[in-house]
């Protein structure tokens, strides 16, 4: 819940004056020195109070209340009182493979933090995500298509999403020597990535190989090379010890081989876990002293164990210096963020509010949304349409939907464009854009309301519904009552519901009358995300209290005409946007052969289909077909889509299958059926101008997958086990629907010329140079790919693996020279006990693009490594 608290001290007091002469307000001061002098005067009590994500002020210090929780995946998130601008999901700007824009969106997003951090401030507002601490970004490894929060990640690879997550780090936290920009905080460490409905509980085991090779690269790129200031530890335990009291990845690796200086804070609930689901703690006091001892300085609360320090140092179980460490590694952050500096004198602190979705940040938000987007297949040129075609269908579940592009763990633009509106807006005044939804993601939509249901429902005497409007989700204390005449409540972040209810956590109970005009059966249709009971006449007739999608919300029987039939509807609308719309109406049974004639005249069709964010998301406990608490139990796509698009093949016309996801899909009959398919992912703010913009021919598509697409769930692992064999484009040994890297373009890229030593000593670095040619003619992009295998029949080694990259833009028949270089640590491999090291051998290095079927668009070269072993750090 945002918490709007007038601050306990004047804003002198926060700039330091009238407060006593402490050094720790001595600017003059090393912030060492500063951090030590402030963690001197604290009581016991006040750090242990410090310790927990929402510390509280300490007047006497002059210390204000801070919140440490904030999101900034792919934006400032979760506020709606500031609009912001939104970027694609994490894993459609890693199919950018652009590390300069990535980083250029990591500094627009901390520019618009800055300027909600201190308007806020500066109006008394503090609260969970109004600080400077942002919990983002997500680097683990999307080792399997099936994990919800996959979309949050940089993909699958070790490389890519290291260089990615270094280029957000550095972005967000700014250049200047004394100041961070805004803090970034890597997560969730480490191996994690699913089931979510067993991610407070599970123990992942794998090899020590694994762990280095795959698991903790990213990991160690930005702690190592990034100089991260923060880090998440995660829910599950490894090797049977919970993540944030794990002696391996705490304090061996994190603390001593990577010498990290940040804080680090649990997720969120996850110190009590270690006693509630991992039982490896017998009490809140033990988890707490664990946690501590293995450099947890931060509790992201919920049933605040960290409380008990209190208790532990005065009964002897833990040393009070342990408490004073995490002290100095928080306040050293809030010191470096300028919290105890005068406004004046912190050059973020002068960012405008002005900046929030200035035309600098939209015009970054559509070239990354341009470059995510990944062309998968293009048969006869059917793309790029034609703008000005007569008749163009635009259909499916996602052709309008503006939240499905916002993805999760966003904030809220002023405008979102969907795909539908960007079409429109791009075709010439002269073509008909009909548009239909015609099925949801996984059904068909099949309800027709009545024209006339306002008139059928009534309360008191008065036409409508009487609503009870309660300040929590539990129906308790008195409700703001009100009569509507229809239930249609849709918001897009916090805002006022009625008089003093807000949207964030609130709950509502309408009651109504229905007397139908003729008998017959009817339908009750609840079309809402959130938890809801139906009742007609006092019987339950829909729970859907747990697992949101467990009921579609829609209820039909045989009503009689004449008669009162009393219907009572209770919803819980927890969280930042939600809707909930109530209709009376009639269940048409509708054949997809009858959809699919609605278009045949038209001149072309585009499907937007796919999936959506509020399927695939982090432990939302929906539970249908395809889905289950927010993973996907399938990667195939929706039956129904295929079955309409079959049956729209049968029209003759081309058809353009638009793609939203999150993550892999099988859709083996689209590809080799459909002749145009474009994986636009979750495309943020921007995402249908840029669609658009690619249909049309505005853009030339130049995104490449960060992930595999697999051809079938059989081709995956047990979704439980973290082992890497057979798993990614790295150690994968079937044949896939789309590989890693792959993405096609509306011209043709040429490699030749490639330039390599024969040979490089184990110590050295190795430049690798090539010439791409752009043979066609248009204007485009191609990602420069670089793989490197190790020659040899070594069991664990990777078949190949990404070692560089490099985005270059090529006008028609322009000739550029890439030139991208190894270092010892690109050669590197790991051993079955974790060390490091660069042996002599061969090599195979690979350089090309996204279109490997093309001729002459991969070049490879054998380069011998020479010398002795070359041990490299952990």
């Amino acid at each position: 819940m945002i918490q709007h608290a007038i601050l306990l001290l004047s804003l002198s007091l926060l700039l330091g004056n009238d407060i006593g002469d402490f050094p720790f307000r001595d600017m003059n001061l090393t912030i060492e020195e500063r951090v030590d002098d402030l963690v001197s005067r604290l009581t016991l009590e006040e750090k242990v109070s410090q310790m927990l994500n929402n510390a509280p002020a300490i007047e006497r210090l002059g210390i204000p209340a801070y919140d440490w929780q904030n999101e900034c995946l792919h934006g400032v998130g979760k506020l709606a009182d500031y609009k912001v601008t939104v970027f694609p999901q994490p894993i459609g700007m890693a199919a950018s493979w652009d590390k300069k824009t990535m980083r250029d969106v990591a500094d627009c997003i901390a520019e618009e933090g800055r300027a909600i951090y201190h308007d806020a401030l500066r109006h008394g507002i503090v609260g969970s995500y109004y600080g400077l601490t942002y919990w983002a970004p997500n680097i683990n490894i999307f080792r399997d298509p099936r994990w919800g929060r996959g979309h949050e990640t940089f993909g699958e690879d070790p490389y890519l999403s290291g260089q990615l997550g270094l280029a957000y780090v550095q972005g967000l936290q700014g250049t200047d020597l004394r100041y961070l920009k805004a803090s970034a905080c890597a997560k969730h460490y480490a191996v994690h990535s699913g089931p979510e409905s067993m991610r407070h509980k599970f123990n992942t085991e794998v090899s020590t190989y694994d762990l280095w090779d795959t698991y903790l690269p990213a990991f160690r790129d930005v702690v190592v090379n990034g100089n991260v200031s923060g880090i998440m530890c995660a829910y599950n335990a490894y090797g049977g010890r919970p993540c944030c009291g794990n002696d391996l990845l705490m304090m061996d690796i994190l603390r001593n081989k990577w010498c990290f200086k940040g804080y680090v804070t649990s997720d969120c609930g996850a110190i009590d876990d270690f006693y509630k689901s991992h039982h490896s703690h017998v009490d809140t006091l033990s988890a707490a002293v664990d946690a501590v001892l293995h450099g947890t300085d931060l509790e992201c609360v919920r049933d605040v164990t960290f409380k008990t320090l209190v208790q532990a140092v005065k009964e002897g179980k833990l040393n009070e210096f342990e408490i004073d460490k995490a002290m100095k590694r928080l306040f050293t952050v809030r010191f470096k963020l300028g919290m105890f500096d005068d406004e004046a004198c912190v050059k973020y602190a002068q960012i405008p509010l002005s900046v929030l979705e200035s035309d600098k940040h939209r015009s970054l938000a559509l070239k990354m949304a341009r470059e995510s987007i990944v062309l998968l297949k293009n048969e006869h040129h059917t793309l790029p349409l034609r703008k000005g075609l007569r008749k163009l269908a635009v259909i499916g579940p996602n052709a309008d939907a503006d939240l499905s592009l916002l993805g999760n763990y966003h904030g809220y633009p002023s405008e979102i464009k969907t795909i539908l509106e960007g079409i429109k807006e791009k075709v010439s005044p002269f073509t008909e854009v009909y548009y239909e939804k015609m099925i949801e993601h996984l059904s068909v939509d099949d309800f027709i309301p009545l024209q006339n249901d306002s008139v059928c429902c009534e309360y008191g005497g008065a036409s409508g519904f009487h609503a009870e409007y309660f300040p929590n989700a539990d129906f308790d204390g008195i409700p703001v009552v009100r009569q509507e005449k229809k239930i249609n409540i849709k918001y897009r972040g916090e805002t006022e519901i009625v008089n003093g209810i807000r949207s964030l956590d609130f709950s509502v109970r309408f009651l109504t009358s229905f007397s139908p005009m003729e008998s017959g059966e009817y339908t009750l249709n609840l079309d809402t995300d959130k938890r809801f009971v139906l009742y007609v006449d006092d019987r339950l007739c829909v729970d859907a209290r747990v697992g949101k999608a467990k009921a579609d919300g829609k209820y039909t029987q045989y009503f009689e005409a004449g008669r009162i039939y009393n219907i009572k509807i209770e919803a819980v609308m927890k969280g930042r946007h939600g809707n909930l719309c109530f209709n009376i109406g009639k269940t048409k049974a509708v054949s997809i052969t009858e959809l699919a004639s609605r278009v045949k005249d038209a001149d072309a069709i585009i499907f937007v289909g796919g999936i959506s964010p509020a399927l695939e998301g982090e432990e939302n406990e929906v539970v249908c077909e395809g889905f289950k608490d927010g993973d996907r139990t399938t990667i195939t796509l929706p039956k129904i889509q295929t079955a309409l698009m079959k049956e729209l093949q049968k029209n003759g016309k081309p058809i353009v299958f638009v793609m939203m996801t999150g993550s892999a899909m099988a859709i083996n009959w689209e590809h080799e059926n459909i002749p145009a398919i474009l994986n636009v992912w979750y495309g943020g703010q921007a995402g249908g101008e840029a669609v658009a913009d690619v249909l049309f021919g505005d853009y030339n598509p130049s995104g490449c997958l960060p992930v595999t697409f697999y051809k079938s769930d059989k081709d995956l692992p047990l979704f439980t086990d973290y082992s890497m064999e057979n798993r990614t484009y790295r150690y994968f040994k079937g044949k896939v629907l789309y590989p890693f890297g792959y993405g096609l373009s509306y011209t043709t890229f040429k490699y030749k010329n490639l330039r390599v030593k024969d040979e490089v000593s184990t110590n050295d670095s190795l430049m690798v140079t090539v010439d791409v040619i752009n043979m066609g003619q248009v204007y485009g992009d191609e990602v420069v790919q670089l793989y490197l295998r190790h020659v040899g029949k070594e069991k664990y080694l990777p078949i190949h693996s990404l070692k560089g990259f490099e985005r270059v833009s090529l006008l028609p028949g322009e000739t550029k020279t890439v030139t991208l270089v190894l270092t010892p640590r690109d050669f590197a491999t790991y051993n079955d006990f974790g060390e490091c090291w660069v042996r002599p051998g061969d090599i195979q290095i690979y350089v090309g693009g996204g279109q490997p079927d093309t001729e002459n668009s991969v070049l490879e070269k054998t380069v011998r490594l020479v010398g002795d072993i070359n041990m490299l750090p952990l």
